[in-house]
């Protein structure tokens, strides 16, 4: 998570006495919504209390978990804050904060790699394809039943040899389409 752009460094965050949190960066006061922003872009920041010049990244990063649970962004389940509660003052204390990163770290590794074999999967596959005439299909029937749509039904009379002619093309399409399926199967 150390992704950093403009500044080359973590970004220092001062949090006043009057709690209100100021970037050195872009020089501007910014709220815990910020904070959980560049989080979330893999800004790396340091807070840093103005008064003392100690680093509370650790206390904001809470703050910021606390008010996203308390919104309904529920995450952690009350059976594991109980465990991880029942772990303060026990001798593997020191142990769990490297677990919990570790853990961490595998499951965002674990979760772009399906996200990218589920991509890969679809990509360059007839599926793919299918989908994309599929949903030509579906937005070209959408656009025929839109009221004042060329063709549609607020257009008015249509000819009948152009009612024919795209009948015949939609049915050539469908045919396409279930060649294309009885090809899959094989």
């Amino acid at each position: 998570m150390k992704k950093t752009t403009p500044g080359d460094g973590p970004v220092t965050i001062k949090k006043y006495a009057n709690r209100r949190l100021y970037n050195t960066e872009t020089s501007s006061y910014i709220t815990l919504e910020h904070l959980a922003a560049m989080t979330r872009e893999g800004r790396d920041f340091k807070v840093l209390d103005a008064k003392s010049e100690e680093d509370i990244t650790h206390n904001i990063l809470t703050q910021i978990i606390m008010e996203e649970e308390q919104r309904g962004q529920t995450m952690l389940p009350v059976n594991f804050l109980r465990q991880l509660i029942a772990m303060y003052g026990d001798s593997m204390q020191n142990m769990v904060p490297g677990y919990l990163e570790a853990s961490m770290d595998s499951f965002r590794r674990n979760q772009q790699q399906f996200k990218s074999a589920v991509e890969g999967a679809f990509a360059n596959s007839p599926f793919a394809e299918l989908a994309k005439q599929n949903m030509a299909m579906f937005e070209a029937a959408t656009q025929a039943f839109k009221p004042g749509a060329k063709g549609g039904l607020g257009a008015g009379p249509q000819t009948s040899a152009s009612k024919d002619d795209e009948i015949a093309a939609l049915k050539a399409e469908l045919g396409r389409l279930n060649e294309k399926i009885e090809k899959l199967g094989d």
